[in-house]
C-alpha cells in the first residue's frame, strides 16, 4: 500500500512540474494577413490551444478572438479586412464564387499570388503593424514567429526583425513548390499539383500536363511574384534595414512547416523532416447539438444529410433552377436533409429539409444518424467527414477542392457532381447509390481508421513541434543543406556537365585524333618507285 501511494505522489509530481513548465511559457508572434475565414479554422485552434498551454501569443489577424477571453497571455492586433474580392473580379471576370468554376488552374495560380502581395502590402500599411515593425528595443521581445504559409510570405520579415525562428502554417497541406522551401526534389511524375484532378498513379498525358503546370508555376513564383513581394519589401523596410532582405532569402530561416494533410488524405510523397503532418487538428470533441438539431436528427429514423458548400460560397447564390432540382431530389427521398443556407427563409421547402444559416458542422457530422455530406471538398470538411467516417457527395468550385473529390473517388468513400449541369435524377441516384450501398460506408470506416491512428493526436504534434523549434533556437539540424547550394548544383547540373565532358574526353576525343591522323595520312603525296 505504501508503495502504491509513493507511486500515486511521483505522478502527481510530475504532472505539478509539466504544469509549471507551461506555465513558464514562450512569446510568440502569430502573423496572418490574409482574410479567408475557412483557414481560421486551423490558425485559431492552434492560437488557442498554445494560449492554453501557457505561451503568451500576440496574434496578428482580421478575424478578432476578443469574444473568448482567452486571458492575459493573448493580445491581439486586429487587421482591416483586404478586399479580396476585387482582385478576384478584376482578374477573372466573374461576379460571384459559384462562377470560378471554370477558371483556369494557371489563372486561379496567378490570382491567388496578385491576392497575396496586394494583401501583404495592405498589412504592412496599417498603423499597428508600423508600430510593430518601428519599435526600437525587437532582439528579445519574441520567441517564435508564427505564419501563414499562403501568399503571405511578406510576413517572414518580422522573424527577421525580431531575430526569432519561424514556423510556418500550411492550411492547403503539402504542394509541390515547397520542395524549393526545403531543400528536397519532389518527383511531378507521382505528386501531382493540387489544382489537377490526377492521382499518384498517372497516365502519360496527365504526367505531361502535370510537369507543365508544376513547372510553370515554379517560372511564375520566381519571375512573377517573388520579384512582385521583394518590391513590397523594399517599399515598407528600405528606410529601416541597409539591406532588404528578398522573399527567397528570408524563406531560408523558416525552421519547420505545419501542414494541414495526413492520411490517407495525403498519398506518400517525399519530405524533409521540418515538414510535420498535423491534418484534423481543428477537430475537437463533439458538443451537443442545439434541441432543433438534436431532435431533428434523433427522429430521422432512415437517416439524415448534410448539405454545406462551406464559408466560402454561398448555397443562396445558386440560380432558381439549380435550388429547384436540390428541393425535388431532397423531396422524394425519405431521409431528412440538414442544409447550410444564408437566407431567411425558403418559400416550399420540403417538409424532410430544415435550413439554417450556419450550422455545427463538427458535431453534425458526429451524429450515427448522418449517413452523407454534400460538400464542395474543401479540405476541412473532408477531413471532418473522414474523421467521423460519413461518406461524401462532391461538388467542386475551385481550387483543390476538385483534386479532394477526385482523391475521395479514386479511394472509394466518394462521388462526384458537376453542380452546373446537375440534374434532379442524377442528384437522387448519387445519394441513393452512397445511402444504400454500403461499400462507401465500410471503405469511409476504414480510411476513418487509417486518419486516427497516428503515435500523438494532431494537435498534440503541433504543439510538439512548436516548442521543439523554440527550445532548440530554430533547429537549424532539421533543415536540409540543399536550401545552401545553387540550383545547377542541387540538380546536379554542374557534375553532369563533368560527366559529359569526361565522356567526351574518353570516347570522342580519341576518335576524333584518329580521324585527324587518318585524313593526314590521306593528304600525304605518294612517293614514285624509284628506275635502275
Amino acid at each position: 500500500m505504501n508503495l502504491r501511494w509513493a507511486l500515486h505522489f511521483m505522478l502527481l509530481s510530475l504532472l505539478a512540474l509539466q504544469e509549471i513548465h507551461f506555465t513558464a511559457g514562450s512569446r510568440i508572434l502569430a502573423a496572418f494577413f490574409l482574410p479567408g475565414k475557412s483557414h481560421f479554422m486551423m490558425t485559431n485552434s492552434i492560437i488557442r490551444e498554445l494560449v492554453k498551454r501557457g505561451h503568451e501569443v500576440t496574434f496578428i489577424t482580421p478575424f478578432s478572438l476578443a469574444k473568448e477571453n482567452l486571458g492575459a497571455n493573448y493580445k491581439e492586433i486586429v487587421l482591416p479586412q483586404y478586399d479580396m474580392w476585387t482582385d478576384i473580379k478584376q482578374m477573372s471576370n466573374r461576379e460571384i464564387i459559384l462562377d470560378m468554376a471554370d477558371v483556369s488552374s494557371l489563372k486561379f495560380l496567378r490570382m491567388l499570388q496578385v491576392m497575396g502581395v496586394h494583401s501583404t502590402d495592405f498589412a504592412f500599411e496599417q498603423p499597428e503593424i508600423q508600430a510593430l515593425i518601428n519599435a526600437e528595443h525587437k532582439v528579445g521581445q519574441y520567441d517564435l514567429l508564427l505564419a501563414e504559409q499562403f501568399y503571405n510570405e511578406g510576413a517572414l520579415i518580422l522573424g527577421h526583425l525580431y531575430q526569432i525562428p519561424v514556423i510556418t502554417v500550411s492550411t492547403f497541406g503539402n504542394t509541390n513548390y515547397f520542395s524549393e522551401l526545403v531543400g528536397i526534389i519532389t518527383p511531378w511524375s507521382y505528386s501531382p499539383h493540387g489544382f489537377m484532378t490526377f492521382t499518384n498513379r498517372m497516365s502519360l498525358s496527365e504526367r505531361l500536363l502535370n510537369v507543365f503546370i508544376c513547372g510553370t508555376e515554379h517560372l511564375m513564383r520566381r519571375f512573377l511574384y517573388y520579384p512582385a513581394h521583394d518590391e513590397v519589401l523594399r517599399k515598407h523596410f528600405a528606410k529601416l534595414l541597409d539591406v532588404v532582405p528578398t522573399t527567397k532569402q528570408l524563406e531560408r530561416n523558416i525552421s519547420a512547416i505545419l501542414m494541414n494533410n495526413y492520411m490517407p488524405l495525403e498519398a506518400p510523397r517525399p519530405i524533409s523532416f521540418n515538414q510535420i503532418s498535423v491534418g484534423g487538428l481543428h477537430i475537437l470533441p463533439p458538443k451537443p447539438l442545439p434541441q432543433h438539431l438534436q431532435k431533428f436528427l434523433d427522429e430521422a429514423t432512415h437517416g439524415a444529410i448534410y448539405f454545406s458548400l462551406g464559408t466560402q460560397v454561398r448555397s443562396a447564390d445558386l440560380p432558381p433552377e439549380k435550388l429547384k432540382i436540390f428541393l425535388d431530389a431532397f423531396g422524394s427521398l425519405k431521409q431528412r436533409v440538414l442544409w447550410k443556407f444564408e437566407d431567411d427563409s425558403f418559400p416550399n421547402l420540403p417538409a424532410n429539409v430544415m435550413i439554417q444559416k450556419w450550422m455545427p458542422q463538427g458535431d453534425i457530422l458526429a451524429h450515427p444518424n448522418v449517413k452523407v455530406f454534400i460538400a464542395h471538398g474543401g479540405l476541412f470538411g473532408l477531413q471532418e467527414a473522414l474523421h467521423y467516417g460519413v461518406p461524401v457527395l462532391g461538388m467542386p468550385v475551385y481550387c483543390d477542392q476538385h483534386f479532394n473529390i477526385h482523391q475521395g473517388k479514386a479511394d472509394g468513400y466518394a462521388l462526384g457532381l458537376d453542380y452546373r449541369t446537375i440534374s434532379t435524377e442524377q442528384l437522387r441516384s448519387s445519394l441513393l447509390e452512397l445511402l444504400e450501398n454500403p461499400k462507401y460506408r465500410e471503405t469511409m470506416k476504414r480510411a476513418s481508421r487509417i486518419f486516427r491512428d497516428r503515435p500523438l493526436g494532431a494537435m498534440d504534434t503541433a504543439m510538439f513541434w512548436i516548442d521543439y523549434v523554440i527550445e532548440h533556437q530554430g533547429a537549424p539540424h532539421m533543415v536540409s543543406a540543399g536550401l545552401d547550394l545553387t540550383w545547377y548544383q542541387f540538380y546536379l547540373l554542374d557534375v553532369i556537365a563533368i560527366f559529359v565532358a569526361t565522356v567526351v574526353a574518353i570516347i570522342v576525343l580519341p576518335i576524333w585524333i584518329l580521324c585527324r591522323i587518318l585524313r593526314k595520312s590521306q593528304k600525304q603525296p605518294k612517293r614514285k618507285a624509284k628506275i635502275n
